[in-house]
């Protein structure tokens, strides 16, 4: 059994245990998994620090999950384009060879991220960490 840290596209954050994380899978896919708050079908997996120890394995160092999300963020700010509100209508053109394959960012509305995948589109959503520069 695994547990995940779900979230539905309203915000709302929840746990789910499933079989393994290809019946995560499965059941996303179906859209049998639904917010328990507000019955949303759209449900991601969230980023998770939670993890097992298994004799014999040393002890990792933690790490900070800002400090982590940061550094993502950091990767994703240097190595990807910024298409702003045309995410979508890039991610598609990308998608179906209309346009040279990259990198992008951006922002999607709830109707455009289930649009993105009916239509095959893999994406990942990112937290935004916003930065007091003094």
């Amino acid at each position: 059994m695994i547990a995940f840290d779900l979230i539905c596209s309203n915000g709302h954050q929840f746990e789910c245990w499933f079989k393994d994380g290809a019946s995560f899978e499965s059941q996303q896919a179906e859209g049998i998994i639904n917010c328990p708050v507000c019955d949303d079908h759209q449900v991601e997996k969230l980023l998770s620090t939670f993890a097992i120890k298994k004799n014999g394995e040393r002890k990792k160092e933690e790490t900070d999950p800002l400090q982590a999300l940061r550094r993502v963020c950091d990767y994703v700010e240097k190595n990807f384009e910024d298409v702003g509100i045309n995410f979508t209508k890039e991610a598609l053109k990308i998608h179906y060879g209309e346009a040279k394959k990259r990198n992008i960012k951006g922002m999607a509305s709830p109707d455009q991220e289930k649009l993105l995948k009916e239509e095959g589109v893999q994406f990942l959503k990112i937290p935004i960490i916003k930065r007091l520069d003094n």
